[in-house]
């Protein structure tokens, strides 16, 4: 078992590390600019992460339901949910592009900043934006490798695409002096470069399965009760994720509110989140892909053992991480920004970057294994019952410390933090609390 998951989450670990790497070569760039370019890109690659996570369902729900055709050995609807789900991807692209002016009208009133910071984050939106077809279409095919349990493909993708981004930012900004223009135009171009790369994939792998996408094969794929079904599991997905959004959307404009220079340290602090939460997620794909496989096969005795074997690596990657962001903490902080006033102030906070991993490891590896199972349900549920109790805490933390003294700005970020770390801990412990019911009676 060990050696299926390492198959499949290895891959999934190098995907997913070009992505925050992405993130930090970007941060990178910009950081050793100014504070204020910290604070615009930060704003921007929230405003997407909040239009793109909420259709994080083009993934996940796409890898849960392939895998499970693929356990069942259902290759025909394996291929249907994929032209499903490239459908609703290319019809939401469209519908982003057509409203991308009252986006980023909306995105203004979510957001604060100095003048010179959202300036220079809505120069950043209005051109990623066109990305859009390319970005949700990946999603649908990185999803369906995914659950066809080819955790390769993605990696070859993904590596390539951020390849393209690195070295185009670095043209765009370095030589072509676009500023934050060339970061937001590389991504498009390496976002279609991906999407051409994946086409090109999908052809082979379907060749490969001698399979073939005959008229009648789409026309039956958006059959309306097929539909139906797609968007009833991807609906509690959705939610799950407009959730996700919220919190992590909240927390960048609560930073902007406190100033500019605790919007760019809390910045900073995430990427060693979003380090962790990669790392982890090529663990949680690899769960949706083997859970997903052992229920539509009905084999509950592989099921348990896939999850059991997940959760040790879970436990094991946490000490890593902790030790790790321990000893070498500060020298990570100082490859983003050569600012001594950010650095100093985010060394304060340094606390909650080590219990990020104990806090969040359970969050991620259990979103991955009820993916698998489809059991969007209680995903969204306990996501509910998260979000709640993080917004609960913050503003109830908030209204005391503020009654009881002046409400300084460190006093302000640490319950900021103090609300995440428990939204993190609350999705993990809610879910493993319903895995018996929800993933490995699925399988009998």
């Amino acid at each position: 078992m060990n050696r299926r998951i390492l198959s499949l989450a290895l891959p999934n670990i190098i995907t997913n590390i070009t992505v925050p790497l992405l993130g930090m070569v970007d941060m990178a760039i910009v950081g050793h600019l100014s504070a204020a370019h910290i604070g615009a890109i930060t704003i921007g690659a929230s405003i997407f992460n909040l239009i793109y996570w909420n259709f994080g369902f083009l993934r996940m729900g796409t890898s849960g339901m392939t895998a499970q055709a693929y356990g069942a050995r259902r290759m025909d609807e394996a291929v249907r949910i994929l032209i499903r789900a490239c459908v609703v991807a290319l019809a939401i692209a469209a519908m982003l592009l057509l409203l991308q002016w009252p986006l980023s009208r909306l995105a203004l009133l979510i957001f604060e900043g100095s003048d010179e910071v959202l300036r220079m984050a809505m120069i950043y939106f209005f051109i990623r934006i066109w990305a859009a077809p390319a970005t949700l279409g990946l999603y649908a095919v990185k999803g369906w490798f995914i659950g066809m349990q080819d955790s390769r493909t993605p990696m070859w993708i993904a590596i390539v695409l951020n390849v393209v981004n690195i070295l185009c930012s670095l043209l765009f900004v370095l030589v072509f002096h676009w500023d934050i223009a060339g970061v937001a135009l590389g991504t498009v171009v390496a976002q279609y470069s991906g999407l051409a790369l994946g086409a090109f994939f999908l052809r082979k792998k379907l060749r490969v399965l001698n399979l073939e996408i005959p008229k009648n094969l789409i026309k039956s794929a958006l059959h309306w009760r097929d539909m139906r079904g797609f968007f009833s599991l991807n609906g509690d997905i959705f939610l799950r994720t407009v959730c996700l959004a919220s919190v992590f959307t909240f927390i960048t404009a609560a930073s902007g509110r406190m100033s500019d220079e605790v919007l760019a340290i809390d910045a900073l602090l995430l990427q060693f989140f979003t380090l962790f939460s990669y790392i982890m997620d090529g663990f949680a794909y690899a769960g949706e892909s083997l859970v997903g496989r052992y229920i539509g096969a009905r084999d509950p005795r592989n099921l348990r053992s896939a999850v059991r074997w997940l959760v040790i690596w879970g436990l094991g990657l946490t000490v890593v991480f902790t030790a790790m962001y321990a000893v070498g903490g500060e020298w990570f902080l100082r490859l983003f920004s050569d600012d001594a006033g950010i650095i100093e102030g985010a060394s304060g906070y340094m606390f909650w970057v080590l219990v990020i991993p104990v806090c969040g490891f359970a969050a991620f590896l259990f979103d991955g294994i009820f993916i698998g199972a489809t059991a969007g349900r209680t995903m969204r549920n306990a996501m509910f019952v998260a979000t709640a109790a993080f917004f609960a805490v913050y503003f109830g933390l908030k209204a005391v410390a503020g009654n009881r003294s002046v409400l300084d700005i460190t006093m302000w970020n640490n319950i900021l933090w103090t609300a995440f770390m428990i939204y993190l801990s609350l999705r993990g412990l809610l879910q493993a609390l319903r895995l018996r019911h929800d993933v490995y009676a699925r399988a009998e």
